[in-house]
């Protein structure tokens, strides 16, 4: 077999998870990464054990890398994967996929003039139960949606201590929570749905107005701590905690409230879909079952197995029931859709796997939300 040879740029938390679930598809080759410089290059991929280290340039000059994964920090995400597209890659993208609605729509025309693979990492989609409530939702199960309570939670920016690049507007972005976490909330909900949200009303709230930056590194995610004086102080912008009420085409409403410093909660996006025949509630850090809500007949719970979901959902679930899949299984199913596509050479016409399309929408909805915010209005979508 003729594998596909990827090259990943960044290899900060989420370069390392693209690169394992990578390894496990048949047909893909991680062949390269790159970082900022050679030397850190080389030393990442040493400690990955990936055969060929460039700095992005080099990277793109190497005509059998075939794709790109652009797994840095927000502002890097237009100039990269457009570098990338110009050159010949397919490109999947994190998200956002760009700092602006103007970055993200010459991406979206880019992608869609080259006829080349493009796709943003929404890889929470690929919970097989996301998925099978969306089936069941086209298969009329649902009904018509009454309401959509949706929640992201986390606690890894609880601390004032606590101190990410993300907390940096250059980088991230005028928004944060929002930006980070909820792009997956509101990307799920249209996803599973078929609703498209119409408006919103947005009230963001700040908790560490100002922030201690470590003078010297900490990983994300590692919980390490320093001593006092390896701390500056830094005034922070941007939400810690949001509440957004929203509107759907449908006519019916919604309310999502999201937060990173949310003690306890690592990593939890949950969501309670109600329709006019039953009620589906979900919760990621619980995600091989779902909650299925009857007015006139026992609830049920219906657990992650390919012998009892529909039909459509199967591909996206590699275990029997009663062995567990999680995080790392979405990227990979995720990707094992998006390289069938790239085998093709081409985008599908009407793709299965988030696109830049797709990144565009989320991007949109993120900055009507950071606008109702300002206002403390109801902003149209």
């Amino acid at each position: 077999m003729q594998k596909i040879k990827v090259g990943v740029v960044g290899t900060g938390f989420i370069g390392p998870a693209h690169i394992e679930a990578l390894r496990r598809l048949p047909n893909v080759e991680v062949a390269a990464l790159c970082e900022v410089n050679q030397e850190l290059a080389q030393q990442k991929a040493d400690q990955l054990g990936i055969a060929r280290a460039y700095t992005f340039d080099e990277l793109l000059k190497q005509d059998d890398i075939q794709s790109i994964h652009v797994c840095t920090p927000n502002f890097l995400h237009y100039q990269q994967s457009k570098a990338a597209l110009l050159a010949g890659k397919h490109v999947i993208c994190e998200k956002p996929l760009a700092k602006d609605l103007h970055e993200a729509e010459e991406l979206v025309q880019l992608a869609k003039e080259t006829g080349l693979v493009n796709a943003v990492h929404f890889n929470l989609r690929y919970y097989p139960l996301a998925r099978q409530m969306k089936a069941m939702r086209e298969q009329g199960e649902l009904g018509d949606v009454y309401s959509i309570i949706g929640s992201y939670l986390q606690d890894w920016l609880f601390y004032e201590t606590d101190y990410n690049w993300r907390l940096e507007p250059d980088k991230s972005g005028d928004s944060r929570a929002i930006a980070d976490i909820g792009s997956h909330l509101m990307d799920i909900i249209e996803y599973i749905t078929g609703l498209k949200t119409t408006a919103v009303l947005a009230d963001f709230n700040t908790i560490h107005k100002t922030r201690k930056k470590p003078l010297k590194p900490v990983e994300t995610y590692s919980g390490k701590m320093l001593q006092p004086e390896d701390y500056a102080d830094v005034a922070i912008n941007t939400e810690d905690h949001a509440n957004v009420l929203l509107r759907f085409d449908n006519g019916n409403r919604g309310v999502i409230t999201v937060s990173q410093v949310s003690a306890g909660r690592k990593n939890q996006l949950k969501l309670e879909i109600a329709g006019s025949k039953k009620t589906f509630a979900w919760n990621s850090e619980a995600p091989n079952e779902m909650w299925i809500g009857n007015r006139d007949g026992y609830n049920e719970t219906l657990m992650r197995d390919p012998a009892l979901v529909h039909p459509d959902v199967r591909s996206v679930i590699s275990f029997p029931g009663g062995h567990n899949e999680g995080f790392p299984d979405t990227s990979k199913q995720m990707f094992k859709e998006v390289y069938a596509a790239i085998e093709a050479g081409k985008q599908p016409e009407n793709p299965t796997f988030p696109t830049f399309a797709d990144g565009y929408r989320e991007l949109l909805i993120c900055e009507r939300i950071l606008e109702s915010n300002r206002k403390q209005a109801w902003v149209e979508v």
